[in-house]
């Protein structure tokens, strides 16, 4: 259930899931623990049709991947965002501290390294909120590209299937954004692409100017005939300008962003969990219980 379902909510309440029934079904995951914090999911953009949309998806993926859990989205501030519009980040960190709920774990919506974790780090910090790690790199992310290039016609989506696709790509350029950090930590994921398609794969910078064309050179240079470009972007931190400049300016076919692919939803349920046992909620909830009578001294404490 969403923030706008439950008007003057802080917070999203807790959604419990339904169990599955039958010989076959699907192993129960783990139900939260009760008090558990808020997964808070960071986007670095500000709310739009686009980004919401995305961001709506995969916090639906998420709650159908773990019973219980409760989702909230934080955008970047808007400039003229209308009232009632969807929270940013430090508003929702804000409405929990007030509420005297736990503080919520934040996990950003981004792959990889990222201009606006310097700002999320620094605001976290403040209200001392838990920051998961980013998503990337790893092997669900590899699928994930592999699965949009397919998609594109680029590649075969089965290694296993032996038919040959006229337009399939003999290298690939895995684009990015955060500049260099970003692109060599996508070498990782590139890796495991690499191993999935048995093809050649080069990492780039879509916001690092030259970056796309030497990769293109390079697999150009290695014998590539028909190089393709595939975004490890999952919609809101990049500019959609950014993606189709790329596949203008250097002449090769592009497959679509990740968006709300599966895997990408189960990566931010499994990175929230792997955090939950570092998070002490009762000692959380004791502290804000006992707020008024003795303030913590920090930015939040009780009045």
């Amino acid at each position: 259930m969403s923030t706008a379902a439950i008007p003057g909510a802080p917070l999203p309440v807790r959604t419990p899931g339904s169990r599955a029934r039958g010989r076959h079904r699907r192993p129960e995951r783990p139900e939260i623990p009760t008090g558990s914090p808020v997964l808070l999911l960071a986007v670095p953009a500000a709310a739009g049709p686009e980004s919401r949309s995305v961001v709506e998806e995969l916090l639906s993926i998420v709650r159908s991947e773990q019973n219980g859990v409760q989702t909230a989205a934080g955008y970047l501030p808007a400039h003229g965002a209308e009232v009632g519009a969807e929270r940013t980040v430090a508003e929702l960190l804000d409405e929990a501290a007030e509420a005297g709920l736990p503080t919520p774990v934040i996990v950003p919506l981004v792959p990889g390294p990222h201009d606006f974790l310097t700002d999320l780090y620094a605001l976290a910090a403040e209200y001392g909120a838990p920051v998961t790690d980013v998503l990337g790199p790893h092997p669900l992310l590899a699928e994930a590209v592999h699965v949009r290039l397919s998609e594109a016609g680029l590649a075969r989506a089965d290694r296993a299937r032996l038919f040959a696709i006229a337009t399939a790509a003999d290298g690939v350029v895995l684009t990015t954004v955060g500049g260099q950090a970003a692109a060599d930590a996508a070498g990782i994921t590139g890796m495991l692409l690499a191993a999935r398609l048995a093809v050649p794969v080069v990492p780039a910078a879509l916001d690092l100017p030259g970056s796309v064309a030497a990769a293109v050179a390079h697999l150009r240079e290695m014998g590539s005939q028909n190089p393709a470009l595939a975004p490890l972007v999952i919609g809101p931190e990049a500019d959609s300008e950014l993606l189709a400049t790329a596949a203008e300016e250097s002449g090769c076919p592009s497959a679509a962003p990740l968006g709300a692919y599966p895997t990408v939803g189960q990566l931010i349920a499994s990175t929230y969990l792997a955090t939950l046992p570092a998070v002490d909620f009762e000692a959380q909830a004791a502290e804000a219980g006992d707020g008024a009578a003795e303030p913590s001294g920090g930015r939040h404490a009780a009045q």
